[in-house]
């Protein structure tokens, strides 16, 4: 499969857009569940997602509801989003190519909290009941860690994924789609095999990124400045396409040591909770597509 992967809020949606408007089908619905009514807001046209997210293995495929089983030859040019402790437990049969996007960890602390917000603001206005199970299951998938902290975690198991398994890559960022999106578009497609880039490149909307943060924002956060730096420095070299030396990942290594001692070790099962998101609507066949071209992930 095409897997498009990232934290969340990260600009996957928007690649997921994209590849669709190029003309390729994909896996997965616009909305699940009671999205549509309650974060709506954070993506006007759409997540696409599927319950693959949390990685296409023994648990999603095939599909525990429905039995459907999708082959690996008979989706090597299908996209899906799945996000990056997903994409780790993917079985290797299933990633043909991978679009990775990034997000500074600034923004993505900011976008993920307000998404918690719109998710909180529509539970409050739910029958009593409902309140009760709505608050259940936004405390199983929403994360124990700071989303700054996940976003750590999340890159450097990314990392090492990449290198242990070395599979296919197009490393970019969500600003660099936003500030140029065609000759980006041009690149992948031609990777990709081919592609519609003027339709792909129209769904870009910058308007739709509501979280813009000066790249080194004063913040809440509950990172050290040493790490601070390293993240930065992480960022800025996907940004600009320079790779990573022996010295920053002497201090990945060190920083990863460090925060498993005070956050303990993440482990591949920590977003399976995503698997059963509250009353999901099956991902759509393979040979479905459906939904529109649109925003970008804010």
């Amino acid at each position: 499969m095409i897997i498009v992967t990232g934290t969340k809020r990260s600009g996957t949606s928007m690649w997921m857009q994209m590849l669709e408007a190029a003309g390729f089908p994909w896996i997965g619905a616009p909305y699940m569940g009671a999205w549509e009514k309650s974060i709506k807001g954070a993506n006007p046209k759409g997540f696409y997602e599927s319950t693959l997210r949390a990685g296409i293995f023994f648990a999603t495929n095939p599909d525990p509801k429905t039995g459907n089983f999708l082959h690996p030859k008979s989706t090597k040019r299908h996209a899906v989003k799945v996000f990056i402790p997903g994409l780790i437990r993917t079985d290797y049969a299933y990633i043909d190519r991978v679009i990775i996007t990034m997000r500074p960890w600034r923004e993505y602390q900011a976008s993920l909290n307000r998404l918690f917000q719109m998710e909180d603001e529509y539970r409050e206005n739910l029958p009593e009941e409902e309140q009760k199970k709505a608050k259940r299951e936004v405390g199983r998938r929403r994360q124990r860690i700071p989303p700054e902290v996940e976003w750590w975690f999340d890159h450097y198991e990314l990392i090492r994924d990449l290198a242990t398994r070395r599979y296919p890559v197009h490393l970019t960022t969500y600003h660099r789609v936003l500030a140029d999106p065609e000759p980006e578009l041009k690149q992948v497609l031609e990777w990709l095999g081919g592609g519609d880039v003027a339709k792909a490149a129209a769904v870009v909307e910058p308007k739709l990124n509501t979280q813009k943060l000066k790249p080194h924002a004063e913040i809440p956060h509950q990172l050290d400045l040493e790490l601070i730096e390293v993240m930065d420095d992480l960022y800025d070299r996907a940004h600009h396409r320079r790779g990573l030396d022996a010295a920053l990942i002497d201090k990945m290594n060190e920083w990863q040591k460090r925060m498993e001692e005070r956050w303990g070790a993440p482990s591949r099962d920590r977003s399976r909770e995503d698997i059963d998101a509250p009353d999901v609507d099956k991902g759509a066949d393979p040979e479905e597509t459906s939904g529109s071209s649109g925003a970008a992930d804010a």
